[in-house]
């Protein structure tokens, strides 16, 4: 079962979010930050969620800014716009009555769980699934479009068939944004989760997240998973593997 939530966003706009219902009683409440251009539906974030629902953990997903059935437009994002708002999908679950304990995040949104992570009180636990290592990897992305941003200040970006405003500020923004810092002040169990053969973010970046954490730190391999955790099954194991993970700070909270 899933609930359509919503709430302000920080700078103001309404995102869209659903809450995947735990089945029985709760084991906990987390939230899930979705990857990069993509939203609450994409593959990893339900099928995630709903595995872990299924596992009596909770899970808030939402679309970020201008994405999926959020307002707002997300040329006017940022990593620094993800993070807050992910902290703000907290706060709303705390108000609810459901105080969150665990954030999961893939690819670009597990970058941003891992900095959202130190504003989030009574926290236990971080996930990150097919994380970079730095936010600003994702400007291989648009690579082809930098010097005419940098020079005009923005430009129309195709993606999966949308039309999204590249602007600025945004490349600007990743390329400050300083994940390692986050990952060495973490101060939270920390599970790391990538695929060996993931060709959009390299194993590497796993290595380097994993190197600067602090103990207790847990790696775990996706072997045969793409990056997007697409073909059957593969994002049903991350959960599995995630709920037996967390199961133990879970507890403590």
């Amino acid at each position: 079962m899933a609930e359509r939530v919503s709430f302000s966003s920080s700078t103001g706009q309404r995102l869209a979010g659903l809450l995947d219902l735990p089945d029985g009683e709760a084991r906990g409440w987390g939230v899930f930050a979705h990857g990069f251009t993509l939203g609450k539906d994409s593959p990893a974030a339900a099928r995630i969620c709903k595995g872990l629902a299924a596992e009596g953990i909770g899970m808030l997903r939402f679309d970020n800014l201008g994405l999926g059935d959020s307002e707002g437009d997300w040329g006017d994002g940022s990593f620094t716009h993800k993070v807050s708002d992910t902290v703000r999908a907290t706060e709303f679950m705390r108000e609810r009555g459901t105080p969150v304990h665990l954030l999961v995040g893939h690819s670009f949104g597990g970058a941003a769980v891992i900095a959202a992570a130190g504003q989030v009180p009574g926290l236990q636990a971080v996930v990150s699934v097919g994380a970079p290592s730095e936010p600003g990897h994702v400007e291989h992305n648009y690579d082809a479009l930098v010097g005419r941003v940098m020079a005009e200040g923005h430009a129309e970006w195709l993606v999966g068939g949308r039309a999204l405003t590249l602007k600025r500020a945004f490349i600007e923004d990743v390329r400050q944004a300083d994940l390692r810092h986050h990952v060495r002040q973490l101060g939270l169990p920390l599970l790391v989760m990538h695929s060996p053969t993931d060709d959009t973010v390299s194993i590497d970046n796993a290595s380097t997240i994993f190197k600067l954490a602090q103990h207790p730190r847990s790696f775990v391999a996706l072997e045969g998973s793409d990056h997007l955790l697409i073909a059957a099954g593969q994002a049903r194991r991350a959960a599995r593997i995630i709920s037996a993970w967390a199961d133990q700070y879970l507890r403590e909270s």
